[in-house]
Formats: C-alpha cells, sequence, structure tokens
C-alpha cells in the first residue's frame, strides 16, 4: 500500500491512526476509516506483558506485521524498528528493516531523540519509507528520566524543533510527535514540510494516533492525560463473558438450534 502523507499535509483532514497487533483486530478496522495501522513495538507491553518497549524483538515486531497483512485491510502499514536494533551497524539494521518490509510494512518508524538522525538518511536513501518519532521516545525512558513531557525547557524545545526539521530534511515522510506542549508541537507541525501525527501533543498535528485498547478502554486503570476511553471495552467483555458462563452453568447454551442433530 502507497503511503500517501503529503495529501495530508495540504488538506483539510487530520490523520487516524490506530495500533494493529493482530490480523483479528486487523480485519476490523479494514471496515472503518482509519487511514493508517501501527504495528507498535508497544505490543511488547499490551500483547506480551512486558513493563517496557525495550522487549520487542525483531521477530516479534516482523510475526505481528505479517499477522496484520495477512488481513489485507487497503490501509498503509508502518511498524517500529525495535529498542537497538539501529545500533548494531549498518548491516544488521538494513536486515532488520528486510525484514519488516517483507513482513508486510510499508514504512518503518524509528525513534530519533536528538543527535540520532543520522540513522535515518541511510535507510531513506535505501528506498524505504521512514517515519520518524521524537519527544518522549519509550524506548529512552531509562534515559529520559521515565514517562514524562519532554520540551518543556527552553533548550530541548529548540533541540526538538531542529530535530524536526533535520529529519524531514533527511527524508521522513511523517513524524510522530509524543508528549509534547502543544503549543510547542503546533509550531513543529507549521515549521516543517511533512505531516506531524501526535500522541499527547495537542490538537494542532496533522494527526493523531492511539494504542487500539486504551480507546477502546479495554484498560480502564490505565488512562494517561492524554488518552480517550471511546468506549468501555472492558465492561463490555465481562458482561458477555458473565452471560456466557451463566447460561453454560444454566444449561441454556447451547441450545438445541445450536446443536448438530
Amino acid at each position: 500500500m502507497m503511503l500517501n502523507f503529503e495529501k495530508f499535509k495540504k488538506g483539510d483532514k487530520k490523520i487516524s491512526m490506530v495500533t494493529c497487533y493482530d490480523h483479528w483486530t486487523a480485519r476490523i478496522l479494514a471496515d472503518t476509516d482509519i487511514d493508517i495501522l501501527l504495528v507498535g513495538d508497544s505490543l511488547s507491553m499490551v500483547v506480551h506483558g512486558f513493563d517496557s518497549t525495550v522487549h520487542a524483538t525483531e521477530d516479534m515486531m516482523a510475526l505481528h506485521a505479517a499477522a496484520v497483512a495477512r488481513a489485507k485491510t487497503g490501509k498503509p502499514i508502518v511498524v517500529d524498528l525495535p529498542f537497538l536494533s539501529h545500533r548494531k551497524g549498518k548491516k544488521h539494521l538494513m536486515k532488520t528493516v528486510d525484514l519488516l518490509m517483507k513482513a508486510g510494512a510499508d514504512a518503518v518508524k524509528i525513534e530519533t531523540p536528538p543527535g540520532e538522525e543520522k540513522i535515518i538518511k541511510y535507510v531513506v536513501n535505501s528506498g524505504v519509507p521512514v517515519v520518524g518519532h521524537i519527544g518522549l521516545t519509550p524506548q529512552y525512558v531509562h534515559q529520559l528520566g521515565g514517562y514524562k513531557v519532554q520540551g518543556r525547557e527552553e533548550a530541548q524545545a529548540l533541540a526538538l524543533k531542529q530535530s524536526a526539521q533535520k529529519l524531514t530534511d533527511l527524508g521522513c515522510r511523517a513524524l510522530v510527535l509524543e508528549c509534547v506542549p502543544s503549543l510547542l508541537a503546533k509550531k513543529i507541525t507549521e515549521g516543517i514540510s511533512i505531516p506531524t501525527i501526535g500522541i499527547g501533543a495537542g490538537p494542532d498535528c496533522d494527526g493523531q494516533v492511539l494504542v487500539i485498547q486504551d480507546l477502546l478502554g479495554l484498560n480502564p486503570g490505565f488512562k494517561p492525560k492524554f488518552v480517550r476511553h471511546f468506549a468501555n471495552g472492558e465492561a463490555w467483555m465481562r458482561e458477555a463473558l458473565g452471560n456466557y458462563i451463566v447460561s453454560v452453568h444454566a444449561r441454556q447454551f447451547p441450545s438445541e438450534q445450536e446443536s448438530f442433530q
């Protein structure tokens, strides 16, 4: 699926992006107007139960990307480059990119804190669409001192603006801004020619992305400031499971119509 981020920068329509980690979810999303699917390294936490994204591996990302791609949604699929895969030399970097692209990625997303932008050029020049990611970069959470807003200090804000421009110049197709002040995100969005996709970055980005389990309310105990629950998914699931259990215990399921004669 060809990525056409330019139309979002030039038009009035905002980009809607959600995470997607499996074939079943991808098939549901195929029948929606969601613009882009993100196979994020957050799957290491959401799906596999780890405490951070650093546990995502190349094989893990490729496995989930392939499951999503097999749904043939007709939507672009962006896949995260996992932790440290770009710090083991160019050969390992391109082996990982090759693995993800052949698994079904239409673009790779690379977390790029200030000073790390140089790796982008090599990937872009190899013919691979790249989405940058600045601000709160979860793979660097230990270095950043935890999950907190980035860019509140003047020097840090300037570094993020410079990084955004550098990533644009290096050929990124779009840029994820995570957990940065709204005004800074607005200035970055207005100052670069590629679209920005925000998560915890205010309303002025060119698009928004959320973890699908968060927007569906499947983990109501987790609700940072930037998350909105668009459904009460956990309650709905508990109710459905409760009804099933009652029906089984009362010998109401399966009925004669639900049984083979």
